[in-house]
């Protein structure tokens, strides 16, 4: 049960906190902060999954590798969900069409897959020091090269 109540938790903040990333960036590039509720979704999802990389790897893992393995990880659930909200269900939360280096039918991007890198780093950390914090699990330590 204690196992449990630690993922959704941690699946709660990651879900808030990519929900108010993505209002933010609306905000900044179009001027009203916004988001569709499937955006908490998948947020939580991709946080407890790139959170747990170092669960599944060992800490030794070199910190890059880690965040390659998020963004991969993040892209392909970009296609998964993108495929489903977009393309079958018709609701366009998203679309890439109108950039450079966007595929199957702008449900993915290059440019944000390299944005998912940067943001894997930054969760990953905030995954651990939260599981030490709140869980009393290892301490974060980190092999960069």
């Amino acid at each position: 049960m204690k196992n449990v109540i630690k993922h959704l938790i941690l699946f709660v903040i990651g879900g808030s906190t990519y929900y108010f990333i993505e209002c933010m960036f609306h905000l900044m590039t179009k001027g009203i902060a916004y988001s569709h509720w499937t955006m908490f979704f998948l947020g939580a999802i991709c946080f407890l999954i790139v959170g747990g990389i170092n669960e599944f790897f060992s800490w030794k893992t070199p910190f890059w590798k880690q965040c390659a393995i998020g963004a991969v990880t993040i892209t392909a659930f970009e296609l998964i969900v993108g495929c489903i909200v977009n393309l079958w269900l018709g609701w366009n939360v998203w679309d890439y069409n109108n950039l450079p280096l966007s595929f199957f039918n702008g449900q993915i991007n290059l440019f944000f897959s390299i944005a998912w890198f940067m943001l894997s780093g930054v969760a990953i950390i905030v995954d651990d020091w939260l599981r030490y914090w709140l869980f009393c699990e290892e301490k974060p330590h980190y092999k960069f090269l």
